[in-house]
């Protein structure tokens, strides 16, 4: 297979993988509405480091051995709908607390300091490190596109930055798009249904890959 020709298929699949939701849209866009853009920055390199850690794995050979074991994989399956979980319940906590504020918006929120920088950033970390699909998936997406005589470390660490780097200019553009409308969204009533709703996205997320089979 020729790199080349096939990257034009590797960036539109990157594109449309990026677009569709799921735990790290989820988010980003829960993170921006309520932190602005500054707010969600963290979050969104704590998930591309996560998917280029797995990335990484992948070419390794490891995610392999993820995918064919079944307690590797029952623990990631266990550990990820834990996090989403623990995620969305916590959203529904914070709408329980903002009941009964007047209908005025909050104020801007300023630059995360530094240990509220690392929270969000550990937060997306996990929550990608966390995702047995994510393991399965670069299993199956990669090999499509390392030519099988090239190094397959190599050529899967640089497909893996071009993804992390289409991801986050994608995401990060996402979160600005979100943020500009910020006044609106840090209104109490609109921040609690956005909580109850980011929440619920979460928990049928953690539901769903609690339940789910390969």
């Amino acid at each position: 297979m020729d790199l080349l020709g096939s990257l034009p298929a590797f960036v539109l699949a990157v594109v449309l993988i990026a677009a569709s939701p799921g735990p790290a849209m989820a988010l980003i866009v829960r993170r921006a509405a309520l932190r602005g853009l500054s707010g969600a920055v963290p979050t969104v390199l704590g998930l591309e480091l996560g998917l280029y850690a797995w990335a990484l794995v992948a070419g390794a050979g490891f995610a392999a051995l993820v995918a064919a074991s079944e307690v590797g994989y029952l623990v990631l399956r266990v550990v990820g709908a834990a996090v989403l979980l623990i995620l969305g319940i916590r959203a529904w906590r914070a709408a329980w607390r903002d009941r009964g504020q007047p209908d005025v918006p909050a104020a801007p929120a300023g630059r995360p300091g530094r240990r509220r920088w690392w929270t969000a950033f550990g937060e997306g970390l996990v929550v990608q490190l966390a995702n047995p699909k994510a393991a399965v998936f670069m299993l199956a997406f990669y090999p499509q596109f390392v030519p099988a005589d090239g190094p397959v470390f190599a050529t899967t660490a640089l497909l893996g930055l071009l993804q992390i780097t289409l991801e986050t200019g994608l995401y990060l553009a996402l979160a600005a798009g979100v943020a500009r409308a910020g006044t609106w969204f840090r209104r109490p009533r609109i921040r609690r249904r956005l909580e109850v709703v980011s929440g619920s996205v979460l928990v049928a997320l953690g539901v769903r890959v609690a339940v789910s089979s390969r």
